[in-house]
C-alpha cells in the first residue's frame, strides 16, 4: 500500500508544478496537511508530544519533507520525467544503508548488500538510457535538485529511526510539516513570489497531495520506521520507479528504452534481495 501511494507523488509533482511554483505548492500542501492532522489529533485525543519529541520531529521534518520534497518538486518543475525522478530518488536506500551501519548499528547480510548494489546499478542504467536518448528535462539543475532530495530523505530516515521511535504519529507528523512549511514558505515568497494559479488541476493535485501523500502515505512510512529496520523500510523505495514509470507512460507519454527496462528489472531484483531476509548468507 505504501509503495502504491508513494509512487503517485512523482506524478503529482508534474501536475502540481504546472499551475504553481514548486515551493509554493509544497508550502500549501504541508500547511493544510498539518492542520488536518492536528484537528484529527484533538478530536481523537491522540497522545501529546514531549518537548524532546517535538524538537526531533521538527528537525526530522526538514529532511523528510522540506529537502526531499523540495528537491523532487523543483526537479519536476525543471521538466525531469516522473519515472526518472522516482528512479533517482530510489538511490536513497544506499545512503541510508551506510548511515544505518555506522549510526544505528543495523547490519546487512551479503545478500542485502548485493541487493542494494543492484538497486544502484539499475538506477544508473536508467539515467544513462535517458541521457543517451536526449530526453528533455534531464538538465544539470534537475539532477542536482534530485541529488539534494536523496540526501534529505536519507538523513531524515535515519533521524526518524534513531530519535522518532516514541513520537506520537499524528501530532509528531503535524510538527514535522509545520517545520518544513516554514522553510518552504520563505522560499516560496522570496524565490517564486508565491506563484499560484488556482485552476481545477491545481486544486485536484493539492487534494491528492494532502490526503493521499502527506497523510496516508507518510503516516504509513513513519509507522513502518517505528517497527522495522531503516534499511528494510527504505529499500521499498526501489519499488516505486516501476509504478511511477507505468503511471508516467499512461499520463505523460514517457517511454523507456531497452537499457532502462533492464535497469528497472535489476533494481526490482535488488529490492527482493534486500528485503528477503535479515539472516547472513
Amino acid at each position: 500500500m505504501f509503495v502504491l501511494l508513494w509512487s503517485t507523488g512523482f506524478i503529482v509533482a508534474r501536475y502540481g508544478t504546472r499551475d504553481a511554483g514548486p515551493l509554493t505548492f509544497l508550502f500549501l500542501r504541508l500547511v493544510v496537511a498539518a492542520g488536518v492532522l492536528w484537528l484529527v489529533a484533538i478530536a481523537t485525543d491522540a497522545p501529546r508530544l514531549s518537548r524532546t519529541d517535538a524538537k526531533w520531529a521538527a528537525i526530522t521534518g526538514l529532511g523528510l519533507h522540506a529537502v526531499y520534497l523540495g528537491g523532487v518538486f523543483v526537479a519536476a518543475d525543471l521538466g525531469l520525467p516522473s519515472g526518472l525522478s522516482a528512479l533517482i530518488a530510489g538511490l536513497h536506500p544506499v545512503f541510508t544503508s551506510l548511515g544505518a551501519l555506522g549510526l544505528l548499528g543495523e547490519r546487512l547480510s551479503r545478500r542485502q548488500w548485493l541487493g542494494v548494489s543492484m538497486g544502484v546499478g539499475g538506477v544508473v542504467a536508467v539515467v544513462i538510457d535517458r541521457l543517451d536518448a536526449g530526453v528533455k528535462g534531464v538538465t544539470t539543475g534537475a539532477l542536482v535538485a534530485m541529488a539534494v532530495s536523496v540526501l534529505g530523505m536519507s538523513s531524515g530516515t535515519l533521524l526518524q529511526r534513531a530519535k522518532g521511535g516514541s513520537m506520537p504519529l499524528l501530532r509528531g507528523t503535524a510538527v514535522q510539516y509545520v517545520a518544513a512549511a516554514v522553510v518552504l514558505g520563505v522560499g516560496s515568497v522570496t524565490v517564486e513570489g508565491f506563484d499560484v494559479e488556482p485552476t481545477a488541476r491545481f486544486w485536484w493535485s493539492l487534494v491528492w497531495a494532502v490526503g493521499v501523500l502527506s497523510i496516508a502515505a507518510v503516516l504509513i512510512m513513519l509507522y513502518l520506521l517505528q517497527r522495522r529496520a531503516a534499511v528494510k523500510v527504505s529499500s521499498l523505495f526501489f519499488l516505486t520507479p516501476a509504478l511511477s514509470t507505468i503511471e508516467g507512460a499512461m499520463l505523460f507519454d514517457e517511454r523507456l528504452g531497452a537499457l532502462a527496462v533492464v535497469g528497472l528489472v535489476v533494481a526490482l531484483g535488488g529490492v527482493y534481495l534486500t528485503t528477503r531476509s535479515d539472516q547472513p548468507v
